[in-house]
């Protein structure tokens, strides 16, 4: 079967990508799954926050990108996740990886090169998480172009909306184009607080529109989560406790009965 590969995307800048995309893939690594956390954003976020210093990084997603290293050269592992019993591997990014869309604009097939380097290590994972940068650019394309799905986290307030068809147009025009096996795999909705009418509006209104498509977890609005990446950490390891790691552990256990379904 090989590892599942999903794309945690949003074309919305701040709506908790990073955080749902280190949170889950702690989350997967707690509940028994090898994961390898891919980090396609430049500023490096989800690296830093799985406790990697993005700037001692040998290799990275960039020379990935570039066919100076492979995967299995590239990826590292935290200590700090280790000692909070969810370890996954990080294939981290740092500021390098900004150049990488200039120097991929002449190669041959540049939106599949992160596919071909994932296809020399999907044996060793049951998860791939991608965490995209916020536009829509060749780095997302090739996040895109090697995934068997994307989840999509969003807060329910009205401009969310607009932003998911955006998104969901892409995720068409990759699906026709370059991606047959490209899908919605579902909408978490995260920073939810249920005494704010609105967000349950916008809540009902995913469920009518999407149905099945929505999880059944609920990401609540969460202090320690907010807090946990200054400390190097996902949620889930700094305080495992909170109500935002359990609501991300539930979570992960969703994603593992929803592939086995599929």
């Amino acid at each position: 079967m090989g590892a599942r590969i999903f794309c945690v995307a949003n074309q919305k800048g701040g709506v908790g990508k990073t955080t749902t995309t280190v949170n889950l893939a702690a989350g997967l690594a707690k509940v028994g799954q090898r994961v390898l956390m891919i980090d396609l954003d430049p500023q490096g976020n989800a690296t830093m926050g799985s406790g990697v210093d993005k700037r001692k990084l040998e290799f990275t997603v960039y020379d990935v990108l570039l066919e100076s290293a492979s995967i299995a050269e590239a990826r590292v592992t935290s200590q700090k996740l280790i000692d909070g019993g969810c370890s996954y591997d990080i294939l981290g990014a740092n500021r390098e990886l900004a150049g990488a869309e200039v120097e991929l604009v002449d190669i041959e097939r540049r939106e599949k090169r992160l596919k071909l380097a994932i296809e020399a290590v999907t044996a060793d994972y049951d998860f791939v998480l991608i965490d995209c940068p916020p536009s829509l650019s060749m780095l997302t394309l090739n996040g895109l172009c090697c995934a068997h799905g994307v989840i999509v986290p969003m807060q329910c307030e009205y401009f969310a909306l607009e932003g998911l068809t955006d998104l969901v147009n892409t995720i068409k025009q990759v699906h026709a184009n370059l991606n047959k096996d490209l899908a919605i795999i579902g909408l978490l909705r995260v920073m939810f607080d249920p005494r704010i009418t609105l967000q349950q509006q916008v809540s009902d209104q995913l469920k009518q529109h999407f149905g099945e498509k929505v999880f059944n977890t609920v990401i609540p609005r969460n202090v320690r989560l907010a807090e946990a990446p200054s400390y190097g950490l996902p949620g889930v390891v700094f305080d495992p406790s909170s109500k935002g790691a359990q609501a991300f552990v539930a979570f992960a256990e969703e994603m593992v009965q929803r592939i086995k379904a599929m």
